[in-house]
């Protein structure tokens, strides 16, 4: 089930959790190279957003000589529901059942 004391993430960090997911551990440079390749991001940013994901508990980090390596603490599954238990306070009044009678009217879905 979502933690509702995990604060929500903005686009950004959400991107850079993902590739925290896929990698495992990684430092900022890694996640600025691999972010890089769809388009300009500075270093400082990166390491910004990453130092901010600490802050907000989704990340934990080592240092090893001068680099920190990024861990995620919080799962992509957990992650998941956080974003479905948003979606349902949100769009459906916090009625699970209103997001599952919309499923199933939008893409043709039976019980």
């Amino acid at each position: 089930m979502a933690n509702p004391e995990l604060p929500s993430l903005a686009e950004g960090q959400r991107e850079i959790m993902e590739i925290v997911w896929d990698q495992g551990e990684v430092s900022v440079f890694e996640v600025r190279e691999i972010l890089g390749q769809n388009r300009e991001i500075s270093r400082t940013a990166v390491r910004t957003t990453m130092e901010r994901l600490e802050e907000k508990c989704w990340l934990a980090h080592r240092v090893i000589g001068r680099t920190h390596f990024y861990r995620a603490l919080v799962s992509r599954d957990v992650s998941l529901g956080q974003r479905i238990v948003d979606i349902v306070d949100k769009a459906c009044g916090g009625e699970p059942e209103r997001l599952m009678a919309a499923l199933m009217e939008y893409r043709g879905l039976s019980a």
